[in-house]
């Protein structure tokens, strides 16, 4: 396999030393005009078993990154997905972390986001949009819009990023596609620009009529991971497209179709597709590299280039800006478990980075030199010299687990971006080692680094300096992953002992963690909140954990106690 722009984290060297808040001389430039516009970079989002990670590995051979896509499922003599690289990923068969890859295309640099398509790690998924210029909603063709689809859509929506859909599966016997364009339009109210549409679907499915370029792509199947072998032709040759579909009803069908398309949707309103009020639609089927072609050349025209980001001033910081910028949206240990790191994925906003620049650590005022980064492709990585905006680095996590989620860095004048929320948790446990003797130096290091990942929170029982950490997650699978990877990456067996609470919430959590504690010891002086359970966030901030609705209702109208109750809380912009 030839080595190519790999994306995204680093084994870096990173010296941490004092240095004052604000900084000048660092290397900084801005980064060139060219290389800012051939950026794109997408998010895919979609309910579990949507075929995403099919879909991103068909994009990839596109860029000739991989020559082959493996079956998402492990087979004892076949290949493994790319992007899915976690043992449990490849045992079950299901996304569970995020993943960056960077491929070439067309003249475009490519920073494909690929997302967990498990539930319980939408929060994961979250995060990824906020580093994400555009999003790919992927609707399975014979359900349609479910449940996770239209959460993530909704962040996606919140977040003002272009949508492109891309309607998978028509492989396989599917709904109407008129069905399932009524059903995006009224669910989320956006008009649809109908790009391509298919002709057929299971085993009738052709190809797909290209509405932009009027013509067909009319495929025929090949090996299972290689290139489908395609035909387009142009609807001038009438003749000829009848004759190669050999079908007379899939004809007359298509006919008609298009004319639909013509005359009754909407044409494609760049405006408005940048606004989020319109999407387009694709169609095609990723197990058969049917109409991903297509999708992608249009992606590559359509999709918003990096773009300026707000910062929790008010104001923007643009790509164009002089000074580099970025901020870490995603943590991922064990890239290379023989070495037991921990790497950050750094998403360039703005300025020119360089390996060895020095840059601000905006939470904490440090200074550090940026030795080496990488690029990642899945758990793979590639050194890397210099990035612009729109490029997601790997970066390693010095020592003492300095980076976090939300961080910036920075040259030049502060940078403050908006920060990333968490979701609220729903189970929690402590996690304990069940083997007597078991290495306490190597459970605390796995605690430590997978926690540092952001997809299961850690929290402290008020009072409890204990070694063994209070998890708190949105489902059960995030426990699952997490006993699953201390066995196999840290040699540590362990369980979960489940804590009987399922509510979390966060007690003034805008206030310094002092005047918050105080806040909670005066209602708990008053006796208002028997039976809760009192833990604290990484910050030293108060959670509160109830058993039921009915008490966190109670406390939220209670006028005469000044708590605050918050689902879930914003990291501080500055470290206690």
């Amino acid at each position: 396999m030839r080595s190519l722009l790999l994306l995204a984290t680093a084994a870096a060297a990173l010296r941490p030393q004092p240095a004052p808040r604000t900084t000048t001389k660092l290397r900084a430039a801005a980064a060139p005009p060219d290389e800012i516009a051939r950026r794109r970079n997408f998010a895919i989002i979609s309910h579990p078993d949507a075929g995403k990670t099919t879909l991103t590995e068909k994009l990839l051979l596109y860029g000739d990154a991989i020559q082959q896509a493996g079956m998402v499922k492990a087979r004892a003599n076949g290949r493994d997905s790319t992007s899915d690289f976690l043992a449990m990923e490849k045992e079950r068969g299901i996304s569970i972390s995020s993943t960056c890859l960077t491929f070439e295309y067309g003249g475009a640099r490519i920073n494909l986001m690929d997302t967990p398509g498990h539930a319980d790690f939408s929060e994961d998924t979250y995060r990824t949009l906020s580093a994400a210029d555009n999003a790919v909603m992927l609707v399975d063709g014979g359900k349609g819009l479910e449940p996770q689809t239209r959460k993530l859509f909704g962040v996606a929506r919140r977040s003002n990023l272009p949508v492109f859909t891309f309607v998978n599966k028509l492989d396989r016997p599917a709904m109407s596609p008129w069905e399932v364009l009524d059903e995006i339009s009224a669910e989320f109210n956006l008009e649809t620009a109908v790009r391509t549409f298919p002709i057929g679907d299971g085993e009738r499915f052709r190809g797909v009529y290209d509405a932009a370029k009027d013509e067909v792509w009319l495929y025929t199947r090949t090996e299972r991971g290689k290139k489908a072998s395609v035909e387009r032709i142009s609807w001038e040759d009438r003749d000829e497209i009848s004759e190669k579909i050999g079908d007379e009803e899939l004809d007359a069908q298509l006919e008609e179709d298009r004319e639909m398309i013509r005359e009754l949707t909407p044409p494609l309103d760049d405006e408005k597709l940048k606004k989020g009020e319109m999407t387009s639609v694709y169609f095609g089927s990723a197990m058969g590299d049917q109409g991903v072609e297509p999708f992608l050349d249009e992606f590559i025209d359509l999709g918003s280039r990096p773009a300026s980001r707000p910062l929790r001033d008010d104001k923007t910081l643009e790509p164009s800006h002089s000074e580099f910028a970025g901020f870490v949206f995603k943590m991922q240990a064990n890239l290379d478990p023989k070495h037991r790191d921990c790497m950050a994925y750094v998403r360039v906003v703005s300025g020119t980075f360089r390996k060895g620049m020095k840059v601000i650590h905006g939470r904490t005022g440090r200074s550090l030199t940026l030795a080496t980064a990488t690029m990642l492709f899945g758990s793979d990585r590639d050194g890397v010299e210099e990035a612009f905006p729109g490029d997601v680095i790997g970066l390693n996590n010095p020592a003492g687990g300095l980076f976090q989620i939300g961080d910036a860095l920075h040259t030049g004048s502060s940078v403050a971006f908006e920060p990333i929320p968490s979701f609220s948790p729903e189970v929690f446990g402590y996690l304990r080692p069940t083997e007597v003797g078991a290495s306490r130096k190597s459970f605390a290091k796995g605690v430590d680094q997978l926690l540092a990942e952001g997809a299961v929170q850690r929290l402290k029982e008020r009072g409890n300096d204990g070694p063994d950490p209070l998890l708190a997650a949105v489902g059960e699978l995030q426990f699952e992953v997490v006993v699953d990877r201390m066995q196999g990456e840290y040699g540590v067996s362990c369980a979960v002992e489940r804590v009987s609470y399922t509510i979390a919430r966060w007690c003034r959590p805008e206030l310094p963690a002092d005047e918050a504690w105080a806040a909670v010891d005066a209602a708990k002086k008053e006796g208002a909140l028997t039976g809760a359970f009192y833990a604290e966030d990484m910050f030293g901030r108060p959670v509160l954990l109830f058993r039921n609705a009915y008490t966190v209702e109670r406390l939220e109208n209670d006028a005469d106690l000044d708590l605050g109750l918050q689902p879930w809380a914003l990291p501080p912009a500055t470290a206690p």
